[in-house]
């Protein structure tokens, strides 16, 4: 995938990422998300060789939400705190994953064998859904630090609100793997939230 490494790119895969975690954060509390917000997050999922990252979210439009939670993130907007600390976890699990090639391999083959079910019947399908879950938890799930969903207990014990939740987090770890491809860095938060909000206003615009 040949990218334009620069803070436009960067937002818009953090963008992504908060936006899928959004969602796992609505189906842990209420058992739904936003259908439409979903089929983005999970077709992002499948868009492994995309020619950009508009292209893997169908364009900046539709992460104008996780742009919107991004610029509150780095502003003084308080918001879900459980969100920042989900967005860490995976950025941190993301180094593990990446660095484990049979891991990743794994996810990859898994994606694509996955890819015809998303295509004949759309990646928020019951059935691809649920094997995008599976494959989660086959994989990424052993990674450590363990990502932690925290919500309603009545819908984190039923399965089909967990493989949900699990493609979600699967979705968000492309975006992950996405950002550090763009040349993403945890020191854009610290030097360069100035930027990073200029490209967000610029996106938003």
């Amino acid at each position: 995938m040949r990218m334009t490494m620069d803070f436009s790119s960067r937002v818009l895969a953090l963008a992504g990422l908060l936006q899928a975690l959004k969602l796992v954060r609505q189906i842990a509390d209420t058992g739904h998300a936003d259908a439409a917000a979903e089929r983005i997050a999970l077709d992002s999922v499948f868009r492994i060789d995309a020619d950009s990252v508009e292209a893997v979210y169908g364009g900046s439009a539709s992460v104008r939400g996780g742009l919107l939670l991004l610029r509150d993130h780095l502003g003084t907007v308080r918001g879900d705190d459980a969100l920042p600390k989900l967005a860490k976890a995976i950025l941190e699990i993301e180094r593990r994953f990446v660095a484990d090639e049979g891991m990743t391999e794994h996810v990859l083959e898994g994606i694509r064998t996955l890819g015809g079910i998303a295509e004949r019947q759309g990646s928020i399908h019951p059935e691809a859904i649920s094997r995008l879950g599976q494959l989660y938890a086959d994989t990424i799930s052993h990674l450590r630090p363990k990502v932690i969903v925290q919500g309603n207990p009545h819908y984190l014990q039923q399965p089909e609100v967990v493989a949900e939740i699990r493609a979600l987090l699967l979705a968000a770890l492309r975006s992950a793997v996405l950002w550090r491809q763009m040349g993403g860095s945890l020191w854009d938060f610290v030097f360069s939230r100035r930027q990073m909000v200029a490209a967000i206003d610029a996106h938003l615009m």
